[in-house]
């Protein structure tokens, strides 16, 4: 009892500054709950927590690189939305891959091993940043008639990008101005 209690208090204590409770004049039992960050740490908890629940979705292998998934699409300013998608595409987010190659992308046909999950996030990042975008292949279209023999892989990529998408969304909405009358 007495950790629940703790627990409790320490969520009120360290969870209050990132919420807004209060009233607007004029409206009595009006409650607001308002995430306060900046814009672009907003844009940042929006998108690692679409990647988080998407993965989750399809119990993915590659839930715990959320943050690795977040830091290379900064770091080669790539769609956030790109990699996650492809793997999704080509080992259904890191179900089918080469045992042991951490290679849930089908880089180099899927045969390229890595030593793990992180490595093989950020070197794909890499690659395609230098090999794809800063050749001018600047969109996923232009990026599929290289990267894959499947006519159909940026077709499947938009989806997966598409469901990241709608889900930011649904994000967005809840943590926007949700509020709540009685």
């Amino acid at each position: 009892m007495g950790k629940k209690i703790f627990f409790m208090i320490f969520l009120f204590i360290f969870l209050k500054p990132f919420f807004v409770f209060g009233k607007e004049a004029g409206e009595s039992a009006k409650i607001t709950y308002e995430i306060i960050l900046p814009e672009e740490t907003k844009k940042v908890f929006y998108q690692k927590a679409t990647i988080k629940n998407i993965l989750e979705k399809y119990r993915s292998p590659l839930t715990s690189e959320v943050d690795t998934f977040i830091n290379v699409c900064y770091q080669y300013q790539i769609d956030c939305y790109l990699i996650p998608a492809i793997a999704g595409v080509e080992s259904t987010f890191g179900h089918y891959f080469i045992p042991s190659s951490f290679n849930p992308f089908g880089w180099g046909g899927g045969k390229i091993f890595f030593k793990n999950f992180q490595e093989a996030i950020e070197k794909v990042a890499y690659g395609l940043k230098s090999n794809y975008i800063d050749r001018g292949l600047i969109t996923i279209e232009a990026i599929g008639k290289v990267y894959a023999e499947s006519p159909f892989w940026t077709q499947k990529v938009l989806f997966f990008i598409d469901q990241f998408k709608k889900e930011e969304e649904n994000i967005r909405l809840y943590f926007g101005k949700n509020t709540v009358k009685l």
